[in-house]
């Protein structure tokens, strides 16, 4: 995952992305309150939706740390890490999976 926010060269998303995808990429950067700052109060769907996913990413990635560390293993990049990263790509890609 810290190969692919290196990748994200840019200081800030796009100029007029819209809020969902912004946030998707703020989260993709690793400033996940900035990814919730903005989706919080926003009304549409589109926003709700990922301010949602965003909640799931971060629980299901902190119970997978939690259980790597509960069996003495060191946390290491998990399949949830990859398909966060793959979705990501494809969302800032512009939907190109």
């Amino acid at each position: 995952m810290a190969d692919f926010r290196a990748s994200l060269t840019d200081a800030a998303p796009a100029p007029g992305l819209e809020p969902p995808l912004a946030a998707l990429w703020w989260a993709a950067k690793g400033d996940w309150d900035r990814a919730h700052k903005i989706v919080q109060d926003e009304s549409s769907a589109d926003a709700a939706w990922v301010h949602a996913y965003l909640h799931r990413v971060e629980g299901d990635l902190g119970n997978a740390g939690y259980w790597y560390r509960q069996a003495g293993q060191p946390v290491a990049k998990d399949s949830l890490e990859a398909e966060w990263e793959r979705i990501v790509s494809a969302l800032l890609g512009g939907g190109k999976a």
